[in-house]
């Protein structure tokens, strides 16, 4: 049996998810919440930040709508994330990228193009469904390369 995009894209989510954390886990603590620059974001924020999406995006694909907090509530939500406990921020991206491993795979294919209204843009279930492994991805790599610095 083929793989669907949504098997494709919900699995290598929850391995993205694995990977950014590992990558978090490798930083020596004291570089956990160190900034290279004074604009520059910490380690945790942006694990923090995959954490909250990856869940804002399990909804978002499940009620075809935008529906996270404005921005200054969720920079505020973030902000909060991050500084929580390291044990409770890796519990919350598990929960939330399973969650978002569940919409993706119970995205039916005719959804693909359904668009969705969000303060960014119009973006499709598409879309929407390959963003959280994107995102990670991303992060893991900025994660890396402050442990490089």
């Amino acid at each position: 049996m083929p793989v669907t995009r949504q098997d494709f894209l919900a699995n290598s989510t929850e391995q993205g998810a694995k990977n950014l954390f590992d990558a978090l886990l490798a930083l020596p603590e004291a570089k956990r919440e160190w900034r290279p620059a004074d604009t520059a974001r910490t380690a945790l924020d942006m694990v923090a930040e995959c954490a909250l999406n990856n869940g804002y995006t399990a909804d978002m694909i499940q009620n075809r709508a935008w529906g996270a907090p404005a921005y200054d509530a969720c920079m505020a939500i973030q902000s909060e994330t991050a500084a929580d406990d390291i044990s409770d921020l890796q519990k919350l991206l598990e929960a939330n990228t399973k969650r978002v491993a569940v919409a993706i795979r119970a995205t039916p294919d005719d959804a693909m193009d359904v668009e969705i209204d969000t303060p960014f843009g119009i973006m499709t279930v598409a879309q929407s469904i390959a963003y959280p492994y994107w995102n990670m991805s991303y992060h893991e790599g900025q994660i890396n390369f402050i442990g490089s610095l």
